[in-house]
């Protein structure tokens, strides 16, 4: 017997959506007739094309997918000698969160830089416009004083 409103979470394997996306798009693109054998002759397509480039666009998603969720993902990280102390690990590994914390400082330091030279920028620009707008009315004030 099934339950109807089962509180059961599948999991999209990854890869999968972005497949799934790409077929969307060439439907929405194409406006097939026949979806089915348009979904089937797209996939066919796409595994003649996987044989014969040895390029996984499944694969390729997930990579891109796991570089934006986490970026670390693609950072090489050197194995922990298996003979090191507990002491020593432990030690090992807070350097690191505090290597971490100090980039992570940096770089919220560029970041506040970067924003604030954006809105002086962006200021500039306003200033800019409100002196041409003031320019102009001048400019009609002056016409419609000579006439």
């Amino acid at each position: 017997m099934s339950i109807p409103f089962s509180n059961t979470h599948y999991r999209i394997p990854q890869g999968f959506g972005n497949l799934l996306e790409g077929l969307t798009r060439e439907i929405l693109r194409e406006q097939p007739d026949n979806i089915p054998a348009f979904a089937a002759a797209y996939f066919e397509n796409l595994l003649e094309k996987r044989e014969k480039t040895n390029f996984d666009p499944a694969e390729w998603a997930t990579k891109v997918d796991d570089r934006f969720y986490n970026n670390h993902a693609f950072k090489e990280q050197e194995p922990l000698e298996k003979c090191e102390p507990e002491k020593e690990k432990s030690q090992t590994s807070m350097e690191e969160v505090t290597a971490l914390n100090e980039s992570s400082e940096k770089d919220k330091d560029m970041e506040e830089n970067a924003a604030i030279k954006i809105q002086a920028a962006f200021r500039g620009h306003l200033a800019r416009e409100k002196v041409k707008k003031m320019k102009s009315s001048d400019r009609q004030e002056k016409t419609e004083e000579n006439e």
